[in-house]
Parts: C-alpha cells; sequence; structure tokens
C-alpha cells in the first residue's frame, strides 16, 4: 500500500514538471471537451521522458487563465494499466506564484520516482480547483514508465 502511494506521489511529479533536452511533450486531454475551463492547458512537457526510476523527473504545464486565481489546490488522481491506486492533493501556489494573473503561467513540480516503481502504462488525471472549490479546469493523459532505468542522460553531465 505505502508503495502504491509513493507510485502515485510520482505520478502527480510527472504531470506537473518541466522540459529537458529528451523532455516530450504530452499530449493532454480535458476531462469534459464541453466544459469551459477558466484554465486552458497548452502543453506539459516530462524531463526526462522517458520516465527513469531513481531519477528526478520535472513537470512543467503551460497554461492560461482568462480569470485572477489567489489560490487553490491541484487534486491528483494515478491509474495503472486502468485501476486507480492514488490519490493526493497539493496547494496551488506551492506548485505556481500566487496570485496567477490573467494571462500565461506554469505550474512545476519535481519528484524522484523510487527504483521500486513498477513499470507499464499510467494515466493521471489533474484538477485544478480555486480557493472557493470551482473547478478551473481537468486534464487527463498517459504515460509509461520503463522496465530498465537509463544509465545516463544529458540531465546528467
Amino acid at each position: 500500500m505505502a508503495q502504491m502511494k509513493v507510485l502515485g506521489a510520482l505520478v502527480f511529479a510527472l504531470c506537473l514538471l518541466v522540459p529537458l533536452i529528451s523532455a516530450k511533450t504530452t499530449d493532454v486531454k480535458y476531462c469534459n471537451t464541453k466544459t469551459n475551463y477558466a484554465v486552458k492547458v497548452n502543453a506539459l512537457d516530462i524531463d526526462p521522458y522517458p520516465i527513469s526510476k531513481g531519477k528526478n523527473t520535472k513537470f512543467q504545464i503551460t497554461a492560461s487563465t482568462d480569470e485572477a486565481i489567489s489560490g487553490g489546490k491541484l487534486v491528483i488522481d494515478v491509474s495503472y494499466f486502468g485501476f486507480h491506486i492514488h490519490s493526493e492533493d497539493h496547494n496551488l501556489c506551492d506548485e505556481t506564484s500566487c496570485p496567477v494573473s490573467v494571462g500565461g503561467f506554469n505550474v512545476t513540480h519535481a519528484q524522484e520516482l523510487p527504483g521500486y516503481t513498477p513499470p507499464g502504462s499510467y494515466t493521471l488525471q489533474m484538477k485544478m480547483v480555486d480557493g472557493g472549490g470551482k473547478q478551473l479546469t481537468c486534464i487527463t493523459f498517459a504515460f509509461s514508465i520503463g522496465f530498465i532505468a537509463e544509465e545516463n542522460s544529458l540531465a546528467d553531465i
């Protein structure tokens, strides 16, 4: 059970981080395509990609908003091969500078996946909620964790 919580935290990190030399821009889908979210997600970069166990992974979401955001939270749900394995909340202001002004902004998170993280296919759903509980956006994306950690990456040089 503790391993699944750590795995979920790692997946969250994957959801919110910055590009590297081998970074990959990940396809992001909105949870509900008919909803006009106040926060529009433009890109999600994962660095390094593919994700390696035992290495720090950075996630960066590039987004824009049409309303100022004074605070809130990120609600993360992670699934492994379609089975829900982890949920966690993060203070939005720990992941970006608050208050968020109208226009573009980044949400960034870094996390190291432990060596015992199982390889395979993961799906992450992230909801951004303001301080009053209003949902600002909801995205989902898939990623994989390989069977073998990379020996060297350009980030280590």
